[in-house]
């Protein structure tokens, strides 16, 4: 058990996040590889005293070779094969198009995943709507919808539920949160029209008119080839979790196979799929043209930004994590709201992958008899829905609740949208979201 103020780095590096850009957002923009070394030492520092050295960079480096590298070589291979995609067409951005677009990318998350469908999908959203000045809500109900909701309905859209697949959760079982998902659409959507309504009203009245002389429905897809790297990486991910069950990527003592760099595992399997991603990356960009890339305004920034403040967050929220899966069975949760509201929760602010273990494990402990069979016993179907919404769903309170969010933030500045800072997102969240959730929990966890 680690003390409870090993999680003071965590809480210190997401209130840079959160306060910096806002106070000091030049010196930021420029500092940030330094923040996120202080607060990653503030943490492994007393970790190494108390635990010793070695088990302090086993620690760290099983973080960094089993959790940070698989999360930030998935985002940079989508990142890079959807910059190779470009939809132009002359749909102007109106509240109806925007509606109709959110509605298609939800659903075509849990095809491709959230990550996919939101690098497919930002870019072509961005451009229909940058005649307009009012886009920051634009990007928040992508964000809640295409980056987060949309993955709940297979294994393939949001890591979590590959978790899930891999401990013997049939694939299909996540079509169970289909009433949820839809839902939810029925009440998001119509309130993301009438804010989009208005503030397309606004832009008009301010002059912002867009050229609807030639508008049709008719789409030019440049890189479509590309599309089938992204079907590549997406099989790459769900081959990974059908390796892990294959005797032969299994040693005598039950752990995955692969090299080992000190008492860390570098797994085969991660060996695998990542050779396959970078593989996809290459490829994509030595068939497209740059002038894609060009049309795209594509350049590294987002997923700069992105790999160097989520490998801090990676490890500073380490004792978070193991404090987490030590107590979480003494929490008390018993009831099917209760698991959706802590996974949830948690998620928001920590990664929903093992936020999702562990209350999967708790479910697990609580001994049932009866429910959805999987590796280790039974967990009823009411409590799974929860445990698996609430991981997926609730990712959507933060900018740093799913890897997508912030990905998509950095591009929608990089296109010149001003987007809210961490809290006033959270407002967002709070004022669309939190209301929602609330509905949920009494209409299917109650």
């Amino acid at each position: 058990m680690l003390p409870l103020w090993l999680c003071i780095p965590f809480a210190g590096l997401l209130l840079c996040i959160a306060i910096m850009p806002l106070v000091k957002a030049e010196w930021w923009e420029s500092h940030q590889i330094h923040a996120v070394i202080f607060w990653s030492l503030l943490f492994i520092i007393p970790y190494a005293v108390t635990k010793g050295a070695s088990t302090a960079a086993e620690t760290v480096l099983e973080c960094i070779i089993n959790d940070y590298l698989s999360f930030i070589i998935l985002l940079f291979g989508l990142f890079c094969v959807t910059g190779n995609i470009s939809v132009d067409g002359d749909l102007v951005g109106s509240p109806r198009v925007n509606t109709i677009t959110l509605l298609i990318g939800t659903f075509l998350s849990s095809l491709i995943g959230t990550t996919g469908a939101s690098m497919l999908l930002v870019r072509p959203l961005i451009k229909m709507n940058s005649w307009r000045h009012r886009r920051s809500h634009i990007m928040i109900f992508f964000i809640f919808l295409i980056s987060n909701m949309g993955g709940c309905l297979t294994p393939i859209g949001d890591p979590p539920l590959l978790m899930g697949f891999m401990r013997g959760v049939p694939f299909t079982w996540s079509l169970h949160l289909l009433p949820v998902l839809c839902f939810n659409l029925v009440i998001l959507l119509p309130i993301f029209y009438m804010i989009d309504r208005h503030n397309y009203r606004l832009d008009i009245a301010e002059g912002s008119v867009p050229d609807i002389s030639k508008e049709s429905t008719e789409l030019k897809l440049q890189g479509a080839h590309n599309i089938i790297f992204i079907v590549t990486i997406v099989i790459a991910v769900v081959l990974s979790g059908t390796l892990t069950n294959v005797p032969a990527f299994i040693g005598a003592n039950g752990e995955l196979k692969g090299l080992h760099i000190g008492e860390v595992t570098f797994s085969f399997v991660t060996m695998i799929e990542i050779a396959i991603i970078l593989l996809s990356a290459l490829l994509s960009f030595k068939t497209t043209q740059s002038e894609i890339r060009t049309k795209n305004h594509f350049n590294w920034g987002a997923i700069q930004e992105v790999a160097v403040l989520f490998i801090g967050i990676f490890i500073t929220m380490i004792p978070t994590l193991l404090i987490l899966e030590v107590k979480g069975g003494e929490l008390g949760v018993t009831k099917p709201w209760q698991f959706f509201w802590i996974t949830g929760f948690l998620s928001s602010f920590l990664d929903n992958t093992p936020t999702y273990l562990v209350f999967f494990k708790t479910a697990l402990s609580l001994g049932f008899k009866d429910g959805i069979q999987v590796t280790g016993g039974f967990v009823p179907k009411i409590l799974l829905m929860a445990i698996s919404s609430g991981a997926v769903f609730m990712g959507a309170n933060t900018y740093i609740g799913n890897a997508p969010n912030f990905m998509v933030r950095s591009i929608a500045e990089e296109n010149g949208i001003k987007m809210p800072s961490f809290f006033g997102y959270m407002l967002w969240s709070i004022s669309c979201l939190i209301p929602v959730f609330l509905i949920d929990m009494i209409v299917f966890y109650l």
